[in-house]
């Protein structure tokens, strides 16, 4: 796990808070006090009845989901960013091995896609979602899976995959974070960056020239090419509204786009409103839903915000999860 503004383990541990709370627990939470609005401070305050950890590390984090396990909490709540929450997916099923509990997200990271797709305001509380949990409101998520080889466990739990444009982009919104622009906003303006820095490129160079990969979807037969971009995702609903899978639906969606991109001046446009005219498909813009995809690339890849090495990995639509809703 990289240390990044988003990513478990970063704010200093307050175990008080944990030891606290009674043996048997309705909700824990789990706080990044470096997520960019949390501002090194706990937003969420420490509730009757609920724990508040702030893990430093993956083993803190661990430790953390263990306790938190084996005391029997009914909702997992988790106060940070997009990174946040992959970081606690990923390592949450190894502990509650019995089923996992209810999730709700407070959205305080630089990019929180999770939480704009289940519809939770900027500044949602724990109060607000404990509230929520009451009153059954909820919606399921399936996230992605990132296997390598035969591991016992995926590598990675997370909401929306890149590869190609979309890391080089991804690397451009961190640099717009730098310049003190998030969520939508940097959305825009990254979008902006890259689609200007592709249509004035040359093919074969940069942006355009895409990455050699090897791709399998499901039972199709494997493809070998070189990919401007790969996208996959399990949200519904994107930043700025923009539908590059098609009309939003629930499962895991795919976007691949050949290099060098053709006519991306309007396609662009057309796929961000997610309108499917014949002729996207015929220059190399295409749209699936799928279950399983292997993947054989060199370049990295990106999962929530991060950017991670690439080679022969496996993308899988995990379980789905029970997310409180406002």
């Amino acid at each position: 796990m990289r240390d990044d503004d988003d990513a478990v383990g970063l704010a200093p541990t307050r175990p008080a808070a944990l030891r606290a709370a009674p043996a048997s627990l309705r909700a824990g939470v789990i706080v990044n006090t470096r997520s960019h609005r949390n501002k090194g401070e706990a937003k969420a305050r420490t509730l009757e009845g609920v724990a508040t950890a702030h893990p430093t590390s993956p083993a803190e984090l661990d430790a953390t989901l263990s306790d938190y396990a084996r005391r029997g909490v009914q909702l997992l709540v988790v106060d940070g960013g997009d990174g946040t929450v992959r970081d606690v997916l990923t390592r949450a099923t190894r502990h509650f091995t019995g089923g996992m509990p209810k999730l709700a997200v407070l959205p305080s990271g630089k990019t929180n896609a999770l939480a704009l797709d289940l519809g939770a305001p900027r500044g949602w509380t724990l109060e607000a979602a404990l509230a929520a949990a009451d009153l059954r409101r909820t919606a399921l998520r399936s996230p992605l899976e990132v296997w390598r080889g035969s591991a016992a466990h995926p590598e990675l739990r997370g909401f929306l995959f890149g590869t190609g444009a979309f890391v080089r982009a991804t690397q451009a919104a961190q640099r717009a974070h730098g310049i003190g622009l998030f969520d939508t906003v940097a959305v825009g303006a990254t979008l902006a960056s890259s689609v200007a820095r592709t249509v004035f490129g040359r093919d074969g160079e940069g942006w355009r020239a895409g990455d050699p990969m090897r791709l399998e979807l499901d039972d199709a037969p494997a493809e070998s090419a070189a990919k401007f971009m790969v996208m996959a995702s399990t949200l519904e609903r994107l930043p700025l509204g923009a539908r590059p899978f098609g009309t939003p639906r629930p499962g895991a969606k795919l976007l691949t786009v050949q290099a060098p991109p053709k006519r991306l001046l309007a396609a662009v446009p057309l796929m961000l409103a997610g309108r499917d005219p014949a002729w996207l498909e015929a220059a190399g813009y295409r749209r699936a839903d799928m279950d399983e995809m292997r993947l054989s690339i060199d370049a990295d890849f990106v999962l929530d915000g991060e950017i991670y090495p690439g080679g022969d990995i496996t993308l899988r639509r995990g379980a789905p999860l029970t997310f409180v809703t406002p």
